[in-house]
């Protein structure tokens, strides 16, 4: 397990954006079948998800989500020294989707800016990123934006995945401070199982491979250009690799399941959330869910989590676990202390970059 530290920068101000659309699950009978329906509901816990409009992208949603967190929070454009957009649906393939988010924000020239691309563990892998630039520079603050609209590469025959994942944007503000509880995070990767999220087609590697769709091993319709999940493969790391990384870094922490005031939990579906409990013990009331009615929201799922059960909210500090896991493969762990008057209530909106290519 690989471990960073951090001192003196605290959560400044944190956001979330999602689509006014929400697409109900049953509104699938017509084409999976009310029997298939309700087995995924009982699975998964998802009764709707939220869905972006075809032209608006995961930037749109993270730069809403950005509008918000500056405008309530006391940190100044002017203090940004870095930006950093998780994402796997950018808006283009060449420049990063960060300068476009730099331009829109009007941040400063002295700003270093980057696209991650992470999906559900991204949001920690993208804290350790910028917590490690901000802790190593002159710059006084920097600003973190997740976002993802995984609708835009899912096959509409798809039923593992299309009634799963939904669409959202996140921004987080991270400020230097002298008064501040550190924060830890843990990380693991593991390359050789990258085929199991896999989206095959529309990059370099497999140029030129058809588009339409045809009847896969399990009978379902795709093309390499549709986000393809080994549900086992990925079953089976979330509930034997995923608390294994926990244990260890409570271990790692000197800390148990008691010292945490809730545990901020990837939403990957309402089963595993349930075996996550069992083996590491943990109370259900300590984990807040989110996916029931936002589905699965990858990079998100964090700060969606957050904005949902505390945004608004003026319930002081808390002491977190956060997890996240998945494309990759690739998890991620931490702990830290926020005030909960930094985070927002979510917002919903259907605005999109009309200044685009």
């Amino acid at each position: 397990m690989l471990t960073g530290s951090f001192q003196h920068i605290k959560i400044a101000g944190l956001s979330v954006a999602v689509p006014k659309d929400k697409v109900a699950v049953d509104t699938f009978s017509d084409i999976f079948g009310a029997e298939n329906i309700e087995k995924f509901k009982e699975m998964t816990g998802v009764q709707s998800v939220s869905r972006a409009k075809p032209n608006q992208t995961a930037s749109d949603l993270g730069y809403e989500a950005a509008v918000d967190v500056f405008e309530k929070s006391k940190v100044s454009k002017i203090d940004i020294g870095f930006l950093i957009f998780v994402t796997q649906k950018p808006d283009y393939r060449v420049p990063s989707t960060a300068f476009v988010l730099h331009k829109r924000l009007e941040l400063p020239e002295n700003c270093l800016c980057f696209d991650l691309n992470l999906a559900c563990s991204g949001f920690i892998f993208g804290l350790q990123t910028i917590l490690s630039l901000l802790d190593n520079s002159e710059s006084k603050a920097a600003l973190l934006i997740t976002g993802d609209t995984s609708v835009k590469t899912l096959s509409p025959h798809d039923r593992t995945m299309v009634m799963l994942f939904g669409d959202s944007g996140s921004a987080t503000l991270l400020e230097k401070t002298k008064d501040t509880a550190p924060v830890h995070l843990g990380f693991r990767t593991d390359g050789h199982r990258f085929k199991s999220i896999i989206t095959p087609a529309g990059a370099y590697r497999n140029r030129h491979l058809p588009h339409d769709r045809v009847a896969w091993s399990d009978g379902i319709l795709r093309s390499d250009y549709d986000t393809h999940m080994k549900g086992m493969d990925v079953f089976g790391f979330s509930i034997t690799d995923v608390p294994q990384l926990m244990k260890d870094f409570m271990t790692f922490r000197e800390t148990t399941t008691e010292d945490y005031d809730f545990f901020i939990l990837h939403q990957a579906n309402n089963y595993i959330l349930k075996q996550l409990s069992r083996k590491l013990k943990i109370p259900t009331e300590k984990i807040p869910v989110s996916l029931d009615r936002f589905g699965n929201n990858s990079s998100n799922s964090i700060p969606l989590v957050l904005a949902d059960h505390f945004g608004g909210k003026h319930l002081g500090n808390l002491h977190i676990f956060i997890c996240g896991f998945g494309a990759g493969l690739s998890l991620a762990c931490g702990d830290l202390v926020i005030d909960t008057a930094v985070i927002n209530p979510l917002l919903e909106t259907d605005s999109c970059y009309l200044d685009s290519y």
